[in-house]
């Protein structure tokens, strides 16, 4: 059996593609019951209960501190059979790359562990096509590919444990890019007299398109504000740990290449965390996503007047 530890809009749809594709599945969650609807039948809200049920765990939980608490609420300092039946973790949420190589210490050495952080967004985890980069070793991944292929449409084997990790704090920072830099010029287009339709249309065919402008009207979030607790406070957070990697990257090669591009790498993450929260401060990101969420109304209205 697999248990998913954290259903939100990511966790939730992995487990559905999962039940889908005929795996016995279990999900845990701390909201109520009450939230999930049909899939309500396929939860637990006893985490124990996931931990004597599930040989193999994928978490999805928000951070590092829930993700200590997942292991230690599951009591994976122990072995399989001693409190719990887990024999594989797998680490699906965005964390600091140095956090989650620092698991091995924590996690008993006769539990597979599996870095699988994901990438594709909410509408893409209910088709079941994400993208998944793996970090974990020959022999564990193999077993798990159907299930990896039952939730996405890519799945990356990029190297040993903490190598997915890697690969997606590394793609997130250009997807911030993306994100910072299309709104930016949304706002930027209407006060300049320009249908922000109009220049998304001129960018998807032209140098200056991103995954983030090319799919705005299927993005669940592309309209948030900045909140702590949604994804783009969720984005502020991976760029963070693609910071705290790129710390990581610097004191490691300081003292061969102190002039070389991992200084730049830091300085230019520095420099979109900043740029990231003066758009918050100054409210161009709020202007950007109130003009996405009236595209999204004048859509719904002409799909009723039709």
């Amino acid at each position: 059996m697999i248990g998913v530890v954290g259903c939100g809009a990511m966790g939730q749809p992995m487990a559905e593609a999962l039940l889908r594709a005929g795996f016995e599945t279990i999900g845990h969650d701390v909201r109520s019951l009450t939230e999930f609807g049909d899939f309500a039948s396929h939860m637990t809200t006893a985490i124990g209960e996931l931990g004597n049920r599930a040989e193999t765990v994928i978490s999805v939980v928000r951070d590092s501190q829930q993700t200590r608490a997942v292991i230690d609420r599951l009591g994976l300092h122990q072995p399989p059979g001693q409190g719990h039946g887990v024999r594989t973790l797998i680490i699906s949420s965005t964390l600091s790359p140095r956090f989650v190589t620092s698991l091995r210490d924590v996690v008993h050495p006769g539990i597979a562990l599996i870095d699988a952080p994901m990438s594709g967004a909410p509408f893409r985890a209910r088709l079941g096509t994400l993208t998944f980069m793996l970090g974990g070793s020959e022999r564990d991944i193999p077993p798990l590919m159907p299930m990896f292929r039952a939730m996405g449409e890519e799945v990356h084997h990029v190297g040993p444990y903490g190598a997915g990790m890697a690969a997606k704090v590394l793609n997130n920072f250009v997807a911030a890019s993306s994100v910072t830099a299309v709104r930016t010029v949304l706002a930027q287009a209407e006060a300049l007299g320009l249908a922000p339709a109009r220049l998304l249309s001129v960018m998807r065919s032209s140098s200056g398109g991103t995954w983030f402008g090319n799919n705005l009207d299927q993005i669940d979030w592309s309209a948030e504000t900045h909140d702590p607790g949604n994804t783009i406070g969720i984005l502020e957070k991976d760029v963070r740990a693609s910071a705290a990697h790129a710390n990581g990257i610097v004191r490691i090669l300081a003292h061969c290449d102190p002039e070389g591009d991992p200084v730049v790498t830091l300085a230019a993450m520095h420099c979109l965390r900043r740029v990231f929260t003066q758009l918050i401060e100054s409210g161009e990101l709020q202007s950007a996503a109130a003009a996405a969420a009236r595209r999204r109304k004048r859509r719904a209205n002409a799909k009723r007047l039709r």
